[in-house]
């Protein structure tokens, strides 16, 4: 059965290339991102692992963990590490699983059949502290995955987890936020004391509600 937002994440086992885990024990209380490749020295592949080491202070700020994930055996996933080295300026800090038996692609139904019975398809799965799946993306082979996107998203989800908010079209961290229906104005009132613009009864303006706490404590 295919996996679904909002289901427990599987655990699993496996080796990487920076050692044995258990997945969930590797999690441990952080957000996490796990994404697949179709096999090792593939090019859209290796733009896409060094952009996104490149990109590590900005996912440890987050209080997320990265992890890859390629059908191929350690041995290929360290040689393939030099090459990104070499070609993108960033070494892999983060750790790709070796996944020879498909064990994971498996259970996280990442290889499609109608697309290559062998490889693994571009998967990114998002995982909250919690272990449910809060995004699944599939992109095909010729498509590079937008890292800044899956950045986006993990905002919104912090946002949207801590605050009776939800995130409207194109939103970046920062941008006014969407009060949820499941609040009276009443409510709003009290929860938003920076207040919100009516635009219908369904959608309430109100600005970023951690922003708006942060200027609060600034100004103190």
């Amino acid at each position: 059965m295919s996996l679904r937002l909002g289901d427990t994440a599987p655990d699993f086992t496996a080796q990487t290339t920076e050692g044995p885990i258990s997945f969930h024990e590797w999690l441990g209380d952080s957000w996490g991102v796990l994404f697949s490749h179709p096999k090792d020295f593939t090019p859209v592949c290796t733009t896409e692992l060094g952009y996104t080491a490149k990109l590590k202070p900005e996912f440890d700020k987050r209080n997320v963990k990265v992890i890859g994930l390629s059908v191929d055996p350690l041995d290929s996933h360290h040689e393939w590490a030099k090459d990104v080295a070499e070609t993108q300026g960033t070494a892999i800090n983060f750790p790709v699983i070796a996944d020879e038996d498909r064990k994971v692609s498996d259970l996280y139904d990442m290889i499609h059949p109608n697309a290559d019975d062998t490889f693994t398809v571009r998967s990114v799965f998002v995982i909250g502290p919690d272990k449910k799946i809060k995004l699944m993306i599939t992109y095909p082979a010729s498509t590079g995955r937008d890292f800044n996107e899956i950045l986006r998203v993990i905002d919104s989800l912090q946002l949207t987890a801590n605050f009776s908010v939800a995130t409207p079209v194109n939103w970046r961290d920062g941008d006014d936020c969407i009060i949820v229906p499941a609040l009276s104005d009443e409510e709003a009132e009290a929860k938003f004391p920076a207040g919100f613009r009516k635009v219908k009864p369904y959608l309430r303006i109100t600005p970023q509600p951690n922003k708006t706490e942060e200027t609060d404590s600034a100004s103190a």
